[in-house]
């Protein structure tokens, strides 16, 4: 029993941590409908699975006589864990300490768990809380002077983009360097209501614009999920967000150099969905319901989507077929009937680049009537931002699959897959395609002969009507354009015999990626 004092003085300063903040800073924080992140860690991870790393690290005052007198606890908790079953690191700012901010921070603890993820080449959660590691002016005072930025890991957190899953979440009200670590993710999630998210909070945007503004009038869910794009998903409560954190991570390898975890599935492959063969309207201006079509085609209950209220135009999520990961990629001809602009771009890209990380095969089920157009997508740059996305088909080295179920027109159209590779390649009956619509390019390439007729009208519905004759899908794969023309219902059958067949050889395009990874 020679170390039992240092054993219990162990065990005290591991009670004195769990405390977090003071009593009633904890119950102002129970006050404002937020879990503490003990509490958060508690219900994310599997039970008994949570190593804390650091615990000890905190703010001492000593007495006289050098016994411990008081202790503030670093306010980031951090460590190893396993999220149903697979090992994960995680961490969460302490807002019940300083608000999350660097001046109650000790050791760099954040860091540490970000450099502890890549090189134990494990995903990575953060709870992000308050400021969520950024400064505080109070810091000024406590050091004596001021000090240059330097944005203290961002290094480690860049090379992670390109190595592990990174999920964030917004737990409160979160500014700064928190609402970058945000940003820097994979995956991220706001709290409706609970959570924002902003460069710099109220009381700054109030001293430099002189207008009072409200929390989630400057960086609530409406702004970020629903507009600007900088979260992905939203959820009413805390438990909602845990549970799509293990949901996104169920899709998802380790890291860049595994496949994605394959499961069983009891879904059979030649199940053939009537509803397929009349999903798409004769009539080419109604639109039909995109998320119906992916539901039927992939595993039951495998859909995962992400970022649906940003660039809605362009489908993106998870699934399943036959039990193997992949990314999907979709248009939607509910909105802006499907088209491509600026917002649409970006998440175009910034999704083949996720899959493309993670050694997901991508199936891009296509109707791409082209680049949006107007004044209002020509002053979002929506030709710059749509040839960044292209370049991400170009950039990707997964396999690829694109089944074109109904349009696919001008250069936007054209990036349905990278034309230099093989790549699996069929249409549906309902395929529609070209450098532009007949009904649009007649006008353009006739002009002249259209304004000389008897009959402009009359005429150029002659030429709509003789040269569709001439675009049914079936004289495409005449010439080998096209891989095959399917009956719909097969779809999900050829689906999942081509994952099948291309996850024999994914782990020749594993590691990271040359291009890297940017959020």
């Amino acid at each position: 029993m020679v170390w039992q004092p240092e054993i219990d003085e162990l065990e005290e300063r591991k009670a004195l941590a769990h405390k977090m903040g003071t009593p009633d800073r904890v119950q102002r924080h129970h006050d404002r409908g937020h879990l503490t992140v003990r509490e958060r860690l508690d219900r994310l991870v599997d039970p008994d699975t949570f190593r804390e790393r650091g615990v000890l690290a905190g703010k001492a005052t000593y007495d006289d006589d050098g016994n411990l007198t008081e202790f503030i606890p670093s306010n980031y908790v951090m460590g190893v864990a396993k999220i149903e079953g697979r090992s994960v690191v995680v961490g969460g700012d302490d807002f019940t300490v300083r608000g999350g901010a660097a001046d109650g921070a000790v050791g760099g603890k954040a860091g540490h768990a970000e450099r502890m993820a890549v090189e134990l080449k494990v995903p990575i959660v953060r709870m992000v809380d308050g400021t969520g590691g950024g400064g505080s002016v109070r810091t000024i005072e406590n050091i004596g002077r001021t000090y240059i930025p330097g944005n203290v890991n961002w290094e480690v957190m860049t090379r992670a983009l390109s190595e592990i899953p990174i999920v964030a979440t917004a737990m409160g009200s979160i500014a700064g360097i928190g609402a970058a670590r945000v940003a820097a993710s994979h995956f991220s999630i706001m709290i409706k209501g609970n959570s924002q998210v902003f460069i710099a909070g109220p009381p700054v945007v109030e001293r430099a614009f002189g207008k009072p503004i409200e929390k989630e009038e400057l960086g609530g869910s409406q702004i970020h999920v629903h507009g600007s794009g900088v979260v992905d998903n939203e959820v009413d409560t805390e438990e909602e967000a845990f549970e799509l954190i293990k949901r996104f991570l169920s899709y998802m390898p380790a890291n860049a150099w595994q496949l994605p975890p394959v499961c069983e599935s009891t879904d059979p492959w030649d199940r053939r969905e009537e509803e397929l063969l009349s999903l798409i309207p004769k009539d080419r201006r109604r639109p039909y319901n995109a998320r119906k079509m992916i539901e039927l085609i992939v595993d039951q209950g495998s859909f995962f989507e992400i970022a649906r209220h940003f660039g809605p135009s362009q489908i993106v999520g998870l699934a399943r077929l036959g039990g193997r990961p992949v990314g999907i990629l979709a248009n939607d001809p509910t909105k802006s009937g499907g088209s491509m602009d600026g917002a649409a771009s970006d998440k175009y890209a910034r999704f083949i680049d996720l899959f493309d990380t993670f050694n997901l095969p991508i199936i891009n089920l296509f109707d791409q009537p082209g680049f949006m157009l107007g004044t209002a997508a020509e002053s979002s740059g929506v030709a710059r931002r749509g040839v960044r996305a292209l370049s991400a088909v170009y950039q990707a080295t997964v396999p690829w699959a694109t089944v074109v179920v109904r349009r696919a027109y001008g250069v936007a159209g054209a990036g349905h897959q990278n034309h230099a590779r093989w790549n699996y390649r069929v249409a549906w009956p309902s395929g529609d395609w070209g450098s532009l619509p007949i009904e649009g390019g007649v006008q353009a390439a006739y002009r002249r002969d259209i304004e000389a007729a008897e009959d402009p009208d009359a005429y150029r519905a002659e030429l709509e009507e003789r040269l569709s004759a001439m675009r049914s899908p079936f004289r495409t794969a005449e010439a080998f354009n096209m891989e095959d023309i399917i009956d719909p219902r097969d779809t999900r059958k050829l689906l999942c015999e081509w994952v099948e067949l291309v996850y024999q050889s994914l782990d020749t395009v594993t590691g990271p990626k040359l291009r890297g990874t940017r959020p």
